[in-house]
């Protein structure tokens, strides 16, 4: 699933007669195929761990004893253009030191991004918030505060930490999910989000060091092979929680 770093280099990528800054285009989740803007415009998205926040949120939904499948849609829907497009455009934006993407976006295009796909967002959401699900209002406020403080590391960065990433990418989805679908909170769904926030921390905790390798221009052999673990980590965990919820999701259909 994606190329393994047993090189020795961990390349820049293949922009360099472009111009910009090399960029993480050659990651396990970037397409092989297309032009470079495409390929790094999907990187930017995180697909693996923007699936991730799907499933939690689809796993607190189908807790719910009755399942509205339209809302089903509609949280996904919600979280994709929220965290998978607009948190991760602010977080191009709010980056510190070298770019993960290279410049291939500008500031200004990432904020037309991120403000048009919160605008998406909130415009699905609003419409359960007044006239079905009036509790999402306060996950879609935490939300909206995590997608800038954690992204943009406002307030010194006091929000950019791993257990703030756990309960806002992990915990608060799966409530999301189970609110959406029911107007309330329960211990069952208390419970399961606790278990997400903390399926989240492994990929949060897998991503930094990983990250940090990325950055160099050559690796030593325990290196290489440290790279490797980190990136198996990343796979497994974040195909094991997608294939937890769509799971999940099945036995419901066929139920």
């Amino acid at each position: 699933m994606g190329q393994s770093p047993t090189s020795g280099v961990v390349r820049a990528m293949d922009d360099s007669s472009s111009g910009t800054a090399p960029t993480r285009a050659s990651e396990w989740f970037v397409p092989r195929f297309g032009p470079l803007r495409f390929r790094v415009f999907v990187g930017l998205l995180f697909l693996p761990y923007t699936a991730m926040v799907l499933s939690f949120a689809l796993i607190g939904s189908v807790l719910a004893a009755r399942i509205s499948y339209e809302r089903v849609l509609a949280i996904v829907v919600i979280y994709f253009f929220g965290l998978g497009v607009a948190a991760h455009a602010l977080d191009a934006v709010g980056s510190k030191g070298v770019k993960p993407w290279g410049a291939l976006f500008t500031k200004r295009q990432l904020w037309l991004l991120a403000v048009l796909a919160l605008t998406v967002a909130y415009g699905v959401g609003i419409r359960y918030m007044i006239r079905y699900v009036p509790l999402l209002w306060v996950v879609a406020i935490l939300e909206g505060f995590f997608v800038f403080t954690y992204n943009l590391e406002w307030f010194d960065g006091r929000f950019h930490t791993d257990a703030w990433f756990a309960v806002s990418w992990g915990a608060l989805p799966t409530l999301a999910g189970y609110v959406m679908q029911t107007n309330r909170i329960s211990l069952p769904a208390l419970v399961v989000a606790l278990a997400m926030g903390l399926l989240a921390t492994i990929e949060i905790k897998a991503s930094r060091p990983y990250k940090e390798l990325r950055r160099k221009a050559e690796l030593s052999s325990e290196e290489q092979a440290l790279l490797r673990h980190y990136e198996t980590t990343l796979k497994c965990v974040s195909l094991g929680v997608v294939f937890l919820g769509v799971g999940l999701l099945l036995a419901r259909l066929v139920a």
